[in-house]
């Protein structure tokens, strides 16, 4: 039996260019998705209210997960949701701004998106300033850029990890979040949607490019490598035969996916 597909996908550096944000180059994949009804899962640092505005300027509709996996959302529509649901999981935005601001009295050097306007977020990341509004609409992670030295980050990580949370990288910031990731949030999707397939097998592709994405591509059945900026930092066992794209970007993305829908039968 032909197994169901499921993609969950990272966006910056992944699904979308680094430089311009666009998609372009992965519009063929997209397409070949769409037509077979297979699910394009976006699991991101975005917020919510970017990750809808971009499904919507892509015309896709379906689940998502928020905030590297703060939480999860199944819009009205799919896998039998009547109603949008939304799901939140872990520390919430103010404890995590709480335990940011004590460690910047103690002598951390960083600047949060809750210190810059949306402006200064734009400058910084080539968004609008609509777009950088969107992105400081946090639920439960703080992006921040580090403006110490590699010792005093070292420092800075361990204290957080004392007080129960993370710093992870992603392609442009580090994220503050609690003890959560974007593989718990995949995991979330993938029970409700073999609810929804019964007994039927299903086979979940992951692809990211980034430290950020290395517990959601440990847990896929497919890990895909985009190349990017940090993507050689993302190593996984030699036994979880990771594929890795020989282009960056959407242009390796599109490639990735339409060789592994031929070889698991899609046309």
């Amino acid at each position: 039996m032909q197994p169901h597909l499921i993609v969950f996908t990272d966006l910056d550096g992944t699904l979308l260019d680094h430089h311009s944000y666009s998609w372009r180059a992965a519009k063929p994949a997209m397409a070949r998705l769409g037509a077979n009804g297979i699910p394009l899962l976006l699991n991101s640092s975005k917020t919510a209210a970017e990750i809808r505005e971009l499904q919507n300027m892509m015309g896709l509709r379906a689940p998502f997960i928020a905030e590297n996996g703060a939480a999860v959302v199944i819009p009205s529509g799919c896998l039998g949701n009547a109603e949008e649901e939304v799901v939140h999981v872990g520390t919430s935005y103010d404890e995590v701004v709480r335990t940011l601001l004590v460690q910047r009295e103690s002598g951390a050097q960083f600047r949060s998106f809750d210190d810059l306007s949306a402006a200064e977020v734009a400058a910084l990341t080539r968004l609008t300033v609509a777009e950088a509004a969107r992105a400081k609409q946090r639920l439960a992670t703080v992006p921040l850029k580090w403006d110490g030295t590699e010792a005093e980050l070292a420092q800075f990580r361990a204290a957080l990890e004392l007080e129960g949370l993370r710093l992870v990288q992603g392609g442009r910031f580090w994220h503050a979040m609690g003890a959560f990731d974007k593989a718990e949030g995949a995991r979330f999707l993938l029970r409700r949607y073999q609810e929804h397939y019964g007994d039927e097998p299903i086979v979940t592709i992951a692809l990211g490019d980034s430290p950020n994405d290395q517990r959601l591509l440990e847990s896929a059945d497919v890990p895909v490598v985009i190349r990017g900026v940090n993507s050689d930092q993302v190593q996984l066992p030699s036994s979880r035969h990771a594929m890795r794209s020989i282009k960056p970007g959407p242009e390796g993305w599109n490639e990735c996916v339409l060789n592994l829908l031929f070889e698991y039968g899609y046309q």
